[in-house]
């Protein structure tokens, strides 16, 4: 009886195919992405990206990706579902929704920001109307200026035993993008981490036709966390398009670079594993 007994046991085992057993493992963490998705064509090409690349991530490294545009979600019981909240273009505007945000990262929920998630800017739609966010939880105030137009850059890695950098290079070249000036010093600032920063070997960094669009030299950081809560800004998230023809075509893509998505699968591992 017991070699009928064994091959039963195979038998039974052999009915499962691996998405079966896949379908039973929990997942490690359940990510929420929140995203406006209009006005500017960039990162509205960006947004549609992210809802493709994220679940394809998800299915490989065994989490859950929802997303929203509903930001009245950002409350206390909804967000209770998820370890790590992205937001993928804007940010909150209603008091009700920062202030959950905020007691969410405060009680110890993950983040992760893309490119105009950070914007700010007095007078303009998105002012600076939010201390906490900008001046305290970014460290990075208000936009100061871009580059122009979309193109590659060398990032260098500033901090290489970081989770999110441990599998970078020293430098990288990255997708094109529109870079970011600051209004505050992140360098002086004893609660933010740099990760990554434009190389030296990028200048000149943009195209213009305006000069000002154009980078010769400085220090500008590209990738950060706050060291008080589980977060990471990264700049990256605006897609080059065929703005000068008239035509909208996406001429770019910001995953289509692959040791840039190594750092954005890394740093969301981190992020949902739980640990500073």
């Amino acid at each position: 009886m017991k070699p009928l007994i064994l091959l039963s046991a195979l038998l039974a085992l052999a009915m499962f195919t691996p998405k079966d057993i896949q379908a039973q493992t929990p997942a490690k963490f359940h990510v929420i992405a929140f995203f406006t998705g209009k006005n500017d064509r960039a990162h509205i090409s960006f947004v549609g990206e992210a809802h493709k690349r994220f679940p394809e991530m998800a299915k490989k490294y065994n989490f859950t990706y929802d997303s929203t545009s509903n930001w009245d979600n950002l409350n206390a019981e909804f967000l209770s579902r998820y370890q790590v909240v992205l937001f993928l273009d804007t940010r909150p505007d209603k008091p009700a929704q920062r202030e959950a945000f905020q007691k969410y990262m405060e009680n110890g929920g993950a983040w992760m920001g893309f490119h105009f998630s950070a914007f700010a800017l007095t007078p303009s739609a998105y002012p600076q109307n939010w201390d906490w966010y900008h001046n305290v939880f970014l460290g990075s105030g208000q936009y100061a200026s871009n580059t122009w137009h979309p193109t590659p850059a060398i990032l260098k890695v500033e901090v290489k035993d970081h989770p999110a950098t441990k599998n970078l290079p020293d430098t990288f070249k990255t997708a094109p993008n529109e870079w970011y000036r600051w209004e505050k010093d992140l360098k002086a600032n004893p609660d933010i981490q740099i990760l990554l920063s434009i190389d030296p070997s990028s200048f000149p960094l943009g195209n213009g036709p305006k000069q000002h669009e154009i980078w010769h030299s400085g220090y500008y950081p590209v990738a950060w966390t706050n060291k008080k809560y589980k977060m990471l800004y990264m700049n990256m998230g605006h897609n080059d398009i065929d703005y000068d023809n008239k035509t909208n075509k996406e001429l770019s893509f910001t995953f289509d670079n692959a040791t840039q998505n190594q750092f954005v699968i890394d740093a969301l591992l981190w992020l949902g594993s739980g640990k500073k």
